[in-house]
């Protein structure tokens, strides 16, 4: 199942009644997948340049066969044995799983349902430029051989932003894609990234997404606050001063203005699936939601800069959600807030730094020690 120049991968190795079932699995999924079966089509990423994306890095780009992939389907099956029927979804890896030939997706699609009978939805990642290049006759004999929904990193709008970030796509790419998928019937999540175009470019980061998803109007908008990675390329452009670093409070208002941009569609905006986002309780359908959310964000933005503080560290330092007006327990700041200056005055900057690399924590990591490009 090895492929000489793609080393980096798992390869589960499953014991049940003394029989081994092997089978590979890539690193990452969508927190929406975590009960799918997780089916791997390709290996990594076929582009793998983004500046701000650690999980592939180190890692060369293939395709598997079909046959390799029905194998590991036939060892999955055999891992779950009567118990196939309680499978309801699967999801396809690693990156990119659409670059492959229609028809093969949809032979590995066929086989998958013919072996896991139960499975009610098929999902993937895919990259806006893919998707373009797909027919709309293609996606409609995708939906209905049972993939459901697509999951695709827009990142930014802003033409600016995404080659600063060497994303490899265009904005027509992600409208083309973005719309090809809608016109289908396939629902279609879109990640975009607050924060990721730095100070310089907020406010035409923002702007510029908003533009994209109202032109979309895709299923799901599912924010991903940007985290630096140590490794990164854009922690160079930082020491050389040709990138700012933002803080909660200016990610925060660059949300405002993304969201106050967006139309009141029926697209559900997500923070709440993603701990390193700041305000998870951000989170509804626009077309209901959108003043509620708003309302939320103002109430951040006028805390004092302690309550601010305050909030952050609590947040940063659990997975939960929480409300914003928990900051107004002054028990609870008495509390906190001596961690805040003690951090404040470790270094300069140091509460701010100290959110950081919180932050950075929560990424995946490289698969490999080779250098990150």
């Amino acid at each position: 199942m090895t492929s000489p120049g793609s080393p980096a991968y798992l390869l589960n190795r499953c014991h049940k009644n003394g029989v081994t079932f092997m089978y590979e699995q890539g690193v990452i999924r969508p927190p929406s997948e975590a009960r799918s079966l997780l089916v791997r089509v390709t290996r990594n990423c076929p582009w793998n340049q983004c500046l701000f994306c650690p999980a592939y890095k180190g890692t060369r780009f293939s395709r598997r066969s079909v046959e390799e992939v029905k194998a590991d389907i036939d060892a999955m099956a055999r891992e779950y044995g009567e118990n196939t029927h309680m499978i309801k979804t699967a999801f396809l890896q690693d990156a990119d799983s659409l670059i492959l030939k229609t028809e093969q997706i949809l032979e590995i699609l066929g086989y998958l349902q013919a072996r896991f009978p139960g499975i009610e939805r098929v999902t993937t990642y895919a990259r806006a430029n893919t998707l373009r290049r797909k027919s709309a006759e293609e996606f409609l004999q995708l939906k209905e051989a049972g993939l459901l929904r697509i999951h695709v990193g827009l990142e930014s709008g802003s033409r600016k932003v995404l080659t600063m970030i060497k994303k490899g796509i265009t904005p027509e790419d992600i409208v083309e894609g973005g719309r090809n998928v809608m016109e289908s019937g396939i629902s279609l999540s879109e990640y975009i990234m607050p924060g990721v175009g730095g100070r310089a470019l907020s406010e035409e980061h923002a702007r510029e997404t908003a533009r994209l998803l109202n032109a979309i109007k895709p299923d799901f908008i599912r924010v991903r606050t940007f985290a630096l990675h140590p490794q990164s390329p854009i922690k160079k452009m930082v020491e050389e001063g040709t990138f700012t670093l933002m803080t909660d409070e200016e990610i925060v208002a660059e949300i405002k203005l993304l969201v106050s941009c967006l139309d009141e569609m029926r697209s559900y905006f997500s923070c709440g699936d993603y701990s390193p986002n700041l305000l998870m309780e951000v989170d509804g359908y626009l077309d209901e939601k959108k003043p509620d959310m708003l309302r939320e964000i103002e109430t951040f933005l006028s805390l004092t800069p302690e309550q601010k503080k305050v909030y952050s560290l609590i947040r940063r330092t659990n997975a939960r959600s929480y409300p914003v007006h928990i900051v107004f327990d002054q028990r609870l700041m008495q509390q906190v807030l001596p961690e805040v200056e003690r951090l404040e005055s470790d270094e300069p900057d140091g509460f701010n730094r100290y959110i950081e690399r919180l932050m950075s924590y929560m990424l995946p990591q490289p698969q490999t020690d080779k250098e990150w490009n």
